[in-house]
């Protein structure tokens, strides 16, 4: 942005102009002449690149990182969404309960191992069956 930048004339077609429209702020970019400018400075990449690997490798890093943003997103948005249900269901529990903390750490160091067993494939039934007194885990 420090560099000193002209104003030049385009002429483009009423599409090309919607087109730009539709997306240069998907793009973050700020502005048409920001997105163009992008746009131009890709595809004489693409032209001049002397080694084609070299130049995939770029739009191909790129495109993970993007892939890899936007899953990092959903995954932390369904994160919290969990972490409030599964703080609702504890609340609604511990009003309905009465447990002394000696059996709160006996049960957190169990479920620890079961999860450290099972992987986190962590089963209702499994639960309710150990609450009966079966010992034994399935999985």
């Amino acid at each position: 942005m420090d560099e000193n930048k002209r104003r030049m004339a385009v002429w483009m077609s009423p599409k090309t102009f919607e087109a730009i429209d539709k997306v240069y702020e998907s793009d973050n970019c700020k502005s048409r002449s920001e997105f163009i400018e992008k746009a131009v400075k890709f595809y004489h990449g693409y032209l001049t690149s002397t080694e084609s690997a070299e130049y995939l490798s770029k739009i191909l890093v790129s495109s993970m990182q993007a892939a890899i943003k936007e899953s990092e997103n959903k995954h932390s948005g369904n994160l919290f969404r969990l972490a409030v249900e599964m703080n609702i269901m504890m609340n609604l529990l511990a009003a309905s309960i009465n447990v002394d903390e000696s059996d709160i750490k006996k049960i957190r160091e169990r479920c620890m191992q079961e999860v450290k067993k099972t992987y986190g494939k962590i089963k209702f039934e499994d639960a309710i069956a150990y609450q009966r007194g079966d010992d034994g885990w399935q999985s």
